[in-house]
């Protein structure tokens, strides 16, 4: 899944509030802690400039799935340690990497510390929003994970992965909806297996 952050059409794509000042480490630390579940549509920006949209449902800690609308019907959960895409034309099952080695893991943990030395490699603030990017401190080989906020509420907004080959996913939040009530097999990478050899 190569993909890249084209900042223009981004910008373009997304309405952001304006925001008072610069959101502290220790205040996103709280947000993404206090985060339990989150739902929303999301726009994804691919490396080859196409658009692709559908819905993230996440479940902190260590779940999340990505349903992507047709004509993709790509489907990506995390959940059991471990991120698996499954690809609605492959019948091999899905590909499966340990979650730890992606940096979604960075919001995904059960407990945030953007305080901790050498996690946060960058934080700014434009005048609207408030930029961290993260990365494993122990392996930055993994790649990272670059998070827009913005305040009055505090609320995720966007956020770009760079993998450790350097291929970027942007992913731009619609209106977020958070106290939901998931399923099991929500977030179950053997209970969608079983669903799709039936």
């Amino acid at each position: 899944m190569t993909r890249i952050f084209l900042a223009p059409l981004l910008l373009a794509l997304t309405a952001l509030p304006a925001m008072a000042e610069k959101l502290s480490l220790s205040a996103i630390s709280r947000y993404l802690n206090g985060l339990t579940t989150l739902e929303a549509a999301f726009t994804q920006v691919n490396s080859d400039q196409t658009i692709s949209t559908g819905t993230i449902k996440i479940h902190r800690p260590g779940r999340a799935r990505f349903e992507y609308n047709p004509p993709d019907e790509t489907l990506v959960i995390a959940g059991g340690q471990q991120l698996a895409v499954f690809d609605a034309k492959s019948n091999t099952g899905p590909e499966q990497y340990p979650l730890k080695e992606t940096p979604l893991n960075l919001i995904l943990a059960r407990n945030v510390d953007l305080g901790r030395s050498g996690m946060v490699v960058g934080h700014s603030y434009d005048g609207t929003a408030t930029t961290v990017t993260a990365q494993d401190p122990d392996h930055p080989e993994y790649g990272n994970i670059r998070l827009m906020f913005t305040s009055t509420p505090v609320e995720l907004r966007q956020w770009v992965i760079t993998d450790g080959s350097g291929a970027e996913t942007a992913v731009i939040l619609g209106e977020t909806r958070t106290g939901q009530k998931y399923p099991t097999a929500t977030f179950s990478i053997s209970a969608e297996v079983n669903r799709r050899d039936r």
